[in-house]
This record gives structure tokens, C-alpha cells and sequence, in this order.
């Protein structure tokens, strides 16, 4: 019987994910209802008797892949996108939370402090389960997607430790605040050191290894797969719990070296995590007793406002201050930060540990508290990740820069004040470097190589720029954008004007670079005002060219429209669709098909953009 429910559980976890991949959902959201469905609530397929014994040792090993998972795609250079706001939002941001869900739980539910403490250590946690599906559908800046994956391995580490620690110093225990920082603090140096040891000897094991390229693929799956079993295993054996941080360890590590057969590797632990997500997301599931969760009543909600609408803002907004985040991406980490699998593990947990202690309505509390913010965030937040991400307008189709040098870096610089999502491509080590000091996203390779554009992500990038000294270079890169990826806005800086076109028969927009510096020349000279106020674009003002697709405008003249057009911002130009552009008068009617050109106030041009272009 046993056998058979597995393989439902895997089953439906599969299931959920095609279908979750078909809806553009992620697909945590399907999981946690197919094992509500299956539970005792419904069906009664699953419940807490159908493992017996054996289901923490299978979560944890499940959990441990997971992360080890996640570790392994942490790459370094990713945490360097905004190492400041990572820091954070794993240090400061997690004890705010802590304490905050701590003080929120013996406030709304009057309860003991300790219990309050143990909740609130359990949702520091987001975690990799939840964050990967939503960022498979989401797509972010960069900057952005290293924030969420950071704080999901890094958080989940933190709070598999701690909640340890508080329940066996402040409930099992009798210790107190310094006994917990120690303890803290110990399993996790054990658990790090231990991960750190053990990827160390599965490198040394894949480096030295003779073996052929038929079998080194397997072999190195086989070795990573038994390093993630040494590695948690081995730290629980060391000290209890400390399993989760040794395995994220391991991964990391792992992660961040040169190891033999790396692409195999990914598409190993890829395709694992979502067997093992699918099983333990399904069977934690399906253990959720509503009846806990309803006995919380309106205290239970209230938890949830003050997880969702205060603790997390006010920890991300802390978390961002000073750093490159829009004010919608700030909002969107906001919004976006639903609980995972160990929440809901270690809860199943510590309320059987309660009731042997004698404390079952603590127990009830516990549970219930946990599982009511789980679904609470899976369903609001990741279910609806990608409604809020549009809503939000956070999801810009990447742009690439080729060409790291002065020009590379302002323009990308502008493009990242204008919310672009923007990556940088230099040959030379020393220009990426520069370009990953000031904040951008860059990579080292060859623009010029086909392999090395699909990799950045120009199949579906936006826009391709060529900004390189090299006029050969530059049209190469124009030409794989335009006929291998079929790039649909390409442009070139042109340095000499012999070549523009060349450029220009292939469609590209070309910047003579001779011309592009004597009209701003002119522009400093003959229009001083207007030239200060064009370089400050971005910060103070913008201007704006879309078409009209707002069919209740066309028709109407530029004097009727000016209701339409908030305060700041004025029409400049008015592009018609024969080609001809011109600066319109009140008695201009608006034709299908006309291009505006607004300019102002940034943040009126971006309402005014948005009333007149309101869908692509």
C-alpha cells in the first residue's frame, strides 16, 4: 500500500508540474492542492499514520537535495549583484522577523513567549522550494532574482538551525538568551564546516577520476548524489539538524568551482529536485488539518496581515534602501515571499514534540499558526506571482550590451535607471570586473560567438547594442542578432562613418559616433538648458515615443487630449504613420497608427505613456 500511494504522490507531483508549466504558474501552487486533495480533509488517502516513523528521515533527505540544489545555483557572481541588500535581508531582516512573527503570535493568540519565538524562527524561512517555480514563470532582473534566491537557501539554513535551538533551550530546556546564540552558532559553524569538508573530497573525487567520457557523466552524478547523503547525513550524526546547513553548504560550494561534468551535473540535480519536490510538497500536504488552522479564527488572519503587510515590507524597504531597486521591484519583493518545506517539516515535527511534553493546544497553535501562513502565501503570493510581476511592470525582456568599455557602461547605466533589465558582454576580464564593481550584470566571453549570445539569453532578449571600438566586431554581433536569434531591436555604435551603411542594410540603427558627438556638441553650445536637462534623463525627466493603441483616443485632437495628459508632460512629436514627424497643434487629430512623443516629468510621462499604450 505504501508503495502505491508513493507513486501517486510522485504521480500528481509531475502532473502539477506540466501543468503548472502549460498555465505559466508556478507550480507550488498545484502541489499543495493536490495533497489537500489526497489528505484527510478530502480523500483520505494520506495521513500522518501512512509513514509511520519514516517520513522525517524522507523530508529531510528530500529537503536536503532541495537545497543542495539551490546551493549549487548560488553562484558568486550572482550574489554580487546586490551583495547589500542580501546581507540585509539575511541578517537584520531575518532577526526582524523573528521577533516580529514572534510578537505578532503571543499578541493576536495569546500564547507563551517561547512558542511565539518558536513560530516566528520557522517563518524566517521562504527557501528554494518556493522561490525556484516562481522564478521559472517570473522573469526579474537580475539583481532582483539574486535577492530571492539568496535569501531562500540562506534563510532556510538560518531557520532550520533556530528553531532547533529555541525549542530545545526554550521549551525543552531551561537556558537562556546566551546559551541560545551559543548553541545557535555552533550547529551552524558544524553544519557549514561539515558541507565544506564533504564538497571538498567529492571535488578532489571527480579531479583525480580517470574516467572515460562515457562514463564520467553517471560517475559524477553518482559521486554529487551520494555527497549530498554524506553531507547531511554525516552533520546530523554530528549534531541534530545541522544536516540542512551541511547540505546547502556542500551545493554552494560545489557550485562555485570548476567541477568536471558541471552541465551534466545541473541537469541531474534538476531534474531530482523536482522528483523529490514533487513527493514532499504532496505528502506535507496532505498532513494539514484544517481543523487546527480554523480553530485560530480571526487571530489566525490577522497573523497573516501582519506577516504579509507589515513584517515583509518593512523588511525589504530596510533591506533596499540605497540600492538600486525600483520602487516596483521593492514592492514586488514585498509581495513576493511565501513559505516552503521547512516550515512545514520542522512543524510536523515540534507539535508531535509538544504533545509528548504534554503541551498539545501549543501543539495545535503551532501547527496550525504554520500551516495557515504556508497556504496562506503559496496560494496569494506565488500563486499569483506573475499577475503581480505584470501588474508591477518588473519582468523587462533582457537587454544585451556588447561591449564593456565607456560607452557600454553609460548607456547601460541609463538603460538601468529606465528599469531595463540589462547585461553586459566583454572579452576582457578587467572591463567586466569594472562593470560588476558599478553594479551591472556582466559576463566574460566573445560577442562575436554564437554560443556565447545564447547563453546570455539573446534567443530571447529585447534588444541587442553593439557599443565596441571595432566596426567589424560590432557588425558580426548585429548580424548573428538579427539572422540566428532573431533579435527584433538591434543597434550599433558606428566609429567610422564609411560604415554606416553596411549597418543600415542589415536594418540596424546606427549611431555615427563622429555625428552623435558633434550634435551634442552643438546641443552644449546652441542649447545649453536643454542639453543639462537630456543628460539628467532618467533622474528628472524622461521622454517617451509609443504608439497609440488606446482606440477611445484615436480620433480625438491634441486640445482634447489634453485632459488625458497628466501635469509635466507635453507632446512633443507626433510621427504619422506614412513616416512624416512634426510638432502637432491643438487642431492635430490623432490617427491609428500615429507615434507620440512625450516629454516631461518622469514619472508624468510614464502615466502618460501608460494611458496612451495601455497593452503591446
Amino acid at each position: 500500500m505504501l508503495v502505491a500511494i508513493v507513486a501517486l504522490i510522485l504521480a500528481l507531483g509531475v502532473a502539477s508540474r506540466v501543468l503548472a508549466d502549460r498555465l505559466r504558474i508556478p507550480s507550488v501552487l498545484f502541489l499543495i492542492f493536490a495533497g489537500i486533495a489526497i489528505g484527510p480533509e478530502l480523500l483520505g488517502l494520506v495521513s500522518q499514520e501512512t509513514f509511520g516513523d519514516g517520513l522525517p528521515a524522507m523530508v529531510g533527505v528530500s529537503v536536503a537535495i532541495i537545497l543542495f540544489e539551490g546551493g549549487y545555483h548560488l553562484r558568486l557572481d550572482k550574489l554580487r549583484e546586490s551583495p547589500t541588500a542580501l546581507f540585509r535581508l539575511t541578517t537584520v531582516g531575518a532577526v526582524i522577523t523573528w521577533l516580529g512573527t514572534a510578537a505578532a503570535v503571543v499578541f493576536f493568540l495569546e500564547t507563551s513567549l517561547e512558542v511565539g519565538l518558536l513560530v516566528g524562527a520557522l517563518l524566517i524561512a521562504t527557501g528554494p522550494t518556493v522561490i525556484g517555480p516562481i522564478l521559472q514563470v517570473v522573469t526579474v532582473r537580475d539583481h532582483v532574482a539574486s535577492v530571492l534566491e539568496g535569501e531562500g537557501v540562506i534563510n532556510d539554513v538560518t531557520a532550520a538551525v533556530l528553531v532547533v535551538v529555541v525549542f530545545e533551550v526554550l521549551i525543552a530546556g531551561d537556558g537562556g538568551l546566551g546559551h541560545l546564540v551559543v548553541n545557535f552558532v555552533g550547529r551552524l559553524v558544524i553544519g557549514l564546516a561539515f558541507g565544506a569538508l564533504v564538497a571538498g573530497l567529492v571535488w578532489l573525487a571527480l579531479s583525480r577520476s580517470t574516467l572515460t567520457p562515457r562514463t564520467g557523466p553517471l560517475h559524477a552524478r553518482l559521486i554529487v548524489l551520494a555527497g549530498i547523503v554524506v553531507a547531511y547525513s554525516g552533520a546530523e550524526i554530528i549534531a541534530s539538524e545541522t544536516g540542512i546547513a551541511a547540505a546547502a553548504m556542500a551545493g554552494f560550494a560545489l557550485g562555485n568551482v570548476d567541477l568536471p561534468h558541471h552541465e551534466e551535473v545541473i541537469d541531474f540535480l534538476d531534474d531530482l529536485s523536482v522528483v523529490v519536490l514533487s513527493f514532499v510538497f504532496v505528502a506535507l500536504a496532505a498532513l494539514i488539518d484544517f481543523g487546527d488552522i480554523l480553530q485560530l479564527g480571526i487571530a489566525g488572519i490577522a497573523i497573516v496581515a501582519a506577516i504579509t503587510l507589515v513584517l515583509r515590507p518593512a523588511v525589504i524597504y530596510l533591506s533596499t534602501t540605497a540600492e538600486r531597486f525600483t520602487r516596483n521591484e521593492r514592492l514586488f519583493l514585498s509581495a513576493v515571499g511565501p513559505r516552503g518545506i521547512i516550515p512545514a517539516s520542522v512543524a510536523t515535527l515540534f507539535a508531535v514534540e509538544l504533545q509528548a511534553l504534554g503541551r498539545t493546544q501549543e501543539a495545535q497553535l503551532l501547527a496550525g499558526t504554520v500551516f495557515l501562513i504556508i497556504f496562506a502565501t503559496v496560494v496569494l503570493q506565488a500563486g499569483l506571482a506573475r499577475q503581480i510581476a505584470n501588474y508591477l511592470e518588473v519582468s523587462p525582456m533582457r537587454t544585451l550590451i556588447v561591449g564593456g568599455g565607456r560607452v557600454g557602461l553609460s548607456l547601460a547605466e541609463r538603460l538601468e535607471q529606465d528599469g531595463e533589465n540589462v547585461l553586459l558582454i566583454d572579452s576582457d576580464s578587467e572591463a567586466v570586473e569594472t562593470a560588476r564593481k558599478r553594479g551591472f550584470r556582466a559576463v566574460e566571453g566573445d560577442g562575436t560567438d554564437a554560443d556565447v549570445l545564447e547563453r546570455a539569453g539573446a534567443s530571447k532578449a529585447k534588444t541587442v547594442i553593439a557599443t565596441t571600438p571595432d566596426d567589424d566586431v560590432n557588425l558580426l554581433v548585429c548580424q548573428l542578432s538579427k539572422t540566428t536569434f532573431g533579435t527584433s531591436k538591434v543597434a550599433s555604435r558606428v566609429n567610422q562613418p564609411d560604415n554606416l551603411d553596411a549597418f543600415e542594410s542589415l536594418g540596424v540603427r546606427a549611431i555615427d559616433l563622429s555625428m552623435a558627438t558633434a550634435w551634442s556638441l552643438e546641443n552644449v553650445l546652441e542649447r545649453p538648458s536643454l542639453s543639462a536637462w537630456m543628460n539628467e534623463l532618467g533622474r528628472t525627466g524622461d521622454v517617451q515615443e509609443i504608439e497609440v493603441t488606446a482606440g477611445d483616443l484615436v480620433g480625438k485632437t491634441i486640445a482634447e487630449l489634453n485632459a488625458e495628459i497628466p501635469d509635466g508632460c507635453i507632446v512633443g512629436l507626433l510621427t504619422h504613420r506614412n513616416g512624416t514627424t512634426e510638432v502637432p497643434t491643438g487642431n492635430h487629430r490623432l490617427r491609428d497608427g500615429d507615434r507620440v512623443t512625450f516629454l516631461g516629468q518622469t514619472e508624468a510621462v510614464d502615466r502618460a505613456s501608460k494611458r496612451f499604450h495601455p497593452h503591446d
